[in-house]
């Protein structure tokens, strides 16, 4: 057996697992659409900026022309060296070959390209190989196999060549090295032996590139020769290849800051609202009312705009269920009273039996007390649908620009024209504020007209009904700073000191002590306070003083702007 105990005990865990066991309205995601998605945005503007960059194509073709154009004239300078100084005598203009070969040694050693000279029988006569210029022992150093070097190594030597591939370069002719070689061997030589410069790139073993450059040697415009110089692109690679590898190591560092600040972004972002959207689910499938939702109030974003947003809306949820529960509360128990009274007047009615004037009599009165009863349950049904109505009137309809002196104006009149002599004398006072322009847009609010309407008359009525034939009332207008008040008193009891509040709780009555029992059902005060609420004003209740009465201020804001500037 359990006891009563264990039960009480057991009630939170079952509130727990009941809590824990709510199907969430969002379905679980291992990775955060949000997440991949702001990812993918800095990763891909990223990845287009290092492909822009590392993409050197026309960066590579500018230095190969560029060291074109020094070639030819590192040439042309050596042509005209070559044709005024390594030439005999006017009469009979030849190259001799021991003036040229300082000529080459001295300039090679400056401008370290291979320089051939070639005379016009097409025999080559001189090249700078053979002649020992600037000879030096190169040491290379051997590649690392090992450690984050090696695979930065690695990697750098295969993005290079995924980009070269990507080079849509033309297809070069392959350079052969001839032993003995003749100019026929290089067409750009054959050119400069007719007086023409040319030049040609052609392809190495290793893929790289080499330029010869022919130029002729000239005396007087007359050709005695041609000379040839030759340079490799290599050191060209290299720089491009050294220059993709520092920017692919500045790449990694940013790609990894990007990653980090993104991720640092989508967790300041998704997190935040990933745990709203489990509140909200846990909201609609009823395991809590709101007042739990994470705080994220203090943030000045959106995500803090959200969060306040989603707080206010489900606390004023609430409050509306709450008043709806209490409303349904409330209404049930004012219809049981006249039920109970129709329901026992009804029984009694069977019991009466007899055609005697007394039975008579009864069969009346009771008849009377079911009618009384019916026509109270009528006036609760019509005044509950008023209510219902009017929430649904506020909520779904557009304030407009009212006027409040036009509408007491007519109000005053609709009730002197439609009232009997036994009802109180109507007064409407307006004070106008001194020194106010466009004194007719003094009283303007923004609201709903026909709800409005509905206010004030049923402040009137009520002070109608508390008021003698011979009484008075009056409706005073006024004008504050920002806003308008209208004040309408009566001559009646007042009201008691320790029910200004209560009058306003729905369902209240207090009437005078002659009155017929369930005349009013105790909506009319409650509907008033409802419709200044939704105005934005407020409803004060107070007695008169020094002399009796009621007196009721409602306070609206005044129109000074737009009506989309007024909540």
């Amino acid at each position: 057996m359990v006891s009563d105990t264990d039960i009480v005990k057991a009630e939170p865990d079952q509130e727990s697992d009941k809590a824990d066991s709510v199907k969430l309205l969002r379905s679980k995601r291992r990775v955060s659409p949000l997440t991949f998605r702001i990812l993918a945005v800095n990763l891909i503007a990223l990845g287009f900026l290092a492909a822009g960059i590392l993409y050197t194509d026309q960066y590579q073709v500018t230095m190969i022309q560029s060291r074109i154009d020094a070639l030819i004239k590192d040439a042309e300078v050596m042509a005209g060296a070559l044709g005024e100084a390594a030439t005999a005598t006017t009469v009979k203009s030849e190259l001799r070959l021991k003036p040229a070969e300082q000529i080459i040694v001295r300039v090679v050693g400056v401008t370290s390209n291979r320089t051939r000279l070639f005379g016009l029988d097409g025999n080559l006569w001189l090249d700078s190989r053979d002649l020992a210029v600037d000879q030096s022992v190169i040491i290379d150093l051997l590649p690392r196999h090992e450690g984050l070097g090696f695979f930065w190594d690695w990697l750098a030597d295969n993005m290079n060549r995924a980009l070269d591939s990507l080079h849509r370069r033309q297809k070069l002719e392959l350079y052969h090295e001839v032993k003995d070689q003749i100019a026929s061997h290089y067409p750009e030589v054959e050119s400069a032996l007719e007086g023409y410069t040319e030049y040609r790139i052609r392809q190495l073993s290793d893929g790289a590139e080499i330029i010869t450059v022919a130029v002729p040697v000239q005396r007087f415009r007359r050709v005695l020769g041609a000379v040839l110089l030759s340079a490799d692109t290599r050191d060209i690679r290299s720089a491009l290849r050294d220059t993709r590898r520092t920017f692919l190591n500045f790449f990694g560092v940013v790609l990894l800051l990007t990653l980090l600040l993104s991720l640092f972004l989508a967790r300041t972002i998704v997190q935040p609202i990933l745990l709203l959207a489990k509140s909200a689910d846990r909201i609609s499938a009823g395991t809590h009312t709101g007042a739990d939702i994470p705080d994220y109030s203090s943030r000045n974003d959106e995500v803090g705009d959200l969060s306040r947003s989603l707080k206010d809306m489900t606390m004023t949820l609430a409050r509306q269920i709450d008043a709806v529960a209490a409303f349904a509360a409330d209404v049930s128990h004012e219809l049981k009273n006249p039920l109970t009274s129709l329901r026992s007047a009804v029984e009694t009615l069977s019991l009466v039996r007899g055609d005697d004037v007394r039975t008579d009599e009864d069969k009346v009165k009771l008849l009377g007390i079911i009618k009384d009863d019916v026509g109270r349950l009528d006036r609760l049904i019509t005044d509950i649908s008023n209510v219902s109505r009017l929430d649904a009137e506020i909520s779904r309809s557009k304030m407009t620009e009212v006027n409040l002196k036009t509408m007491l104006e007519t109000l005053v009149d609709l009730y002197d024209s439609s009232q009997n002599d036994k009802c109180p004398a109507l007064h409407l006072e307006i004070t106008h504020l001194k020194n106010k322009k466009n004194s007719d847009k003094a009283f303007t609010v923004c609201g709903l007209e026909g709800q409005l309407g509905q206010l004030f008359r049923n402040l009137i009525d009520n002070a109608i009904s508390f008021s003698q034939p011979e009484s008075n009332i009056w409706l005073r207008l006024g004008q504050a700073k920002d806003t308008v008040q209208v004040v309408i008193e009566d001559e009646g009891q007042g009201i008691p000191e320790d029910r200004l509040e209560d009058i306003f709780d729905r369902f209240y009555t207090e009437r005078p002590k002659d009155e017929a029992f369930g005349k009013h059902s105790g909506l009319g005060l409650s509907i008033c306070k409802q419709i200044v609420e939704a105005h934005g004003g407020a409803i004060i209740a107070e007695n008169r003083r020094k002399v009796k009465g009621a007196r009721f201020i409602v306070q609206l804001r005044h129109m000074t702007g737009k009506l989309d500037m007024i909540s």
